[in-house]
């Protein structure tokens, strides 16, 4: 098997247009048609070389060589950007973001071939890390790594902050609300008429007086005996 290279790139055409040349020219191509899924496929494929398209839907070419150039075990694999704007300044925006190559878009084949040999053995040609090197960019990764994790624990402390003002308001919010439904039933309740004179008018002729004892003489009652002492009747 020959030296291993991972494609990104997000048109398929031109996806299998660079598999099927470097295939041609010995190489054992990657194809990675997603982005997102592009580091995770390249610390498993282990390429000896990634050709990066640049202009690509969720997640851009330039993020993606930043993320593997930031990664321990991808810093030291060569990148050529692949892109179809060639504008002022994209070059070194490029190269900036870590890319050891770059090439614009419609490719030259012999180019693009030239391209990926060149990136190849110059990868070859460079001597190892000293171990105080290695170490020295273990600290530097390491020291990324940190503030990296301290920005994402304020970014999440910030929302979490955030959410419990915001629940704050919405329980403010809602009692506020209870009291004037409360209120406003309370407006619309007719007054109560007090227990002990409800209760006393109840038991009460209107025309009884409590304290006399008495009430008027409203006439003889139906079925009253009014005879005298001797029985007699009036």
């Amino acid at each position: 098997m020959g030296q291993k290279i991972l494609v990104v790139e997000d048109n398929e055409l031109n996806l299998k247009l660079f598999c099927d040349l470097l295939r041609a020219h010995g190489y054992a191509a990657e194809p990675v048609r997603d982005g997102r899924d592009a580091l995770d496929r390249a610390r498993a494929f282990a390429p000896d070389l990634v050709v990066m398209d640049i202009q690509m839907p969720h997640v851009s070419g330039l993020e993606l060589i930043e993320q593997m150039k930031a990664d321990d075990g991808l810093r030291r694999t060569p990148i050529m950007a692949v892109t179809a704007y060639a504008a002022k300044g994209d070059e070194e925006r490029i190269r900036d973001a870590g890319a050891e190559g770059y090439v614009s878009k419609p490719i030259s084949v012999i180019r693009f071939v030239e391209a990926v040999a060149g990136l190849l053995k110059a990868a070859a040609e460079r001597p190892p890390l000293e171990p105080g090197d290695q170490a020295a960019a273990d600290a530097v990764a390491a020291a990324q790594g940190s503030s990296a994790i301290e920005a994402e624990v304020k970014a999440k402390a910030s929302a979490a902050e955030a959410r419990a003002v915001e629940a704050a308001e919405g329980a403010e919010a809602i009692a506020a609300e209870v009291v004037e439904a409360a209120e406003a039933a309370n407006a619309e309740r007719p007054p109560e008429q007090d227990a002990e004179t409800l209760h006393a008018g109840e038991s009460r002729h209107p025309d009884f007086d409590a304290e006399a004892g008495e009430g008027l003489d409203l006439g003889p009652s139906k079925g009253r005996d009014d005879r005298g002492p001797n029985g007699e009747t009036p």
